[in-house]
């Protein structure tokens, strides 16, 4: 990817968009992501079974589904992050409905994308080492500053590379061609690949629970963070900003993406549940990362 002269140094400063792969970087190279292949679920093609009043009547189908990472944006006190949520997308065409998604928003009210929504997913696949992902002309328009569009490009690598199970270099297509000059602030004319998650993604994720989940007591939140001596602080808090709960967990490892894993006890009703940073400097080093999830609990325990 090259950047036009009058964006590369702003984005220099913000984002280093590199050759190389998370191998390339120890702190991101064990990154846990949704695994490749697993089926998870199945559903008809229109989200119900409908069964028409008849005596040769059938039925859709069951479509199997896979869970994947899709991924967006938030802005944090060292510019903008990558943070992913899972989504279940059809088995067959994973790659294609992952990047759908990433294109039309995320659920989660925190998390932005800036493709333009109008773009059509014309194809996302693997050809030999490459994944060729095709998108439709409106993809070269975008309310993008330099930052942001250098992002947008991990977005897309980030997202297809987590559909199809492979980390992979990425080549946009646009309408069948290589994409060249997009937004007025860089060239994709190559293959892309991911940048080391350590300098790119939010430093903590939640990816369970999702976004406006209704579950029951307790409730188990995991994902993964890059966090100071492995230390993961959270907290609960209700509908008018209270805290209910609060805690540590620890991830597997310290300084590098590691999975972790708590659960909580809640009476039933509205909640968010936070995870932050640990914060050594007590505030000087500016405002923590922080990843929530709202949730509902019902009654009655598992």
């Amino acid at each position: 990817m090259k950047l036009h002269p009058l964006a590369a140094l702003t984005l220099a400063a913000s984002l280093v968009l590199t050759a190389c792969g998370d191998d390339g970087n120890k702190p991101s190279s064990s990154t846990p992501e949704p695994t490749p292949g697993a089926t998870t679920s199945t559903s008809t093609s229109s989200g119900t079974t409908s069964v028409p009043p008849s005596s040769s009547s059938t039925t859709t189908p069951a479509q199997q589904t896979v869970r994947r990472a899709v991924y967006y944006y938030v802005d944090t006190r060292t510019g903008f992050r990558l943070v992913r949520e899972l989504r279940e997308v059809p088995a067959d065409h994973a790659a294609t409905a992952a990047v759908e998604a990433m294109i039309a928003g995320a659920n989660d009210p925190d998390y932005a994308t800036s493709w333009n929504p109008k773009t059509q997913v014309l194809g996302a696949k693997r050809v030999g080492n490459v994944i060729e992902v095709d998108l439709s002309s409106e993809a070269r328009t975008a309310n993008a500053g330099s930052e942001v569009a250098g992002l947008m490009v991990q977005q897309l690598v980030y997202t297809a590379s987590s559909a199809l199970g492979a980390r992979l270099p990425v080549q946009l297509l646009i309408e069948g061609k290589p994409a060249g000059e997009l937004w007025g602030v860089l060239s994709w004319t190559d293959p892309e690949r991911r940048s080391p998650a350590i300098d790119v993604r939010n430093l903590v994720q939640i990816d369970v629970p999702a976004e406006g989940a209704t579950l029951r007591s307790p409730v188990t939140v995991r994902g993964d963070a890059a966090v100071f001596e492995a230390t993961l602080p959270w907290r609960v808090l209700d509908t008018d900003g209270n805290v209910v709960k609060e805690g540590t967990a620890m991830t597997t490892e310290g300084q590098r993406f590691a999975p972790y894993s708590f659960k909580v006890r809640l009476a039933p009703g509205d909640y968010v549940v936070e995870i932050r940073e640990d914060d050594p400097s007590g505030g000087e080093g500016g405002p923590v990362m922080t990843d929530t999830r709202s949730i509902t609990v019902q009654p009655g325990t598992r």
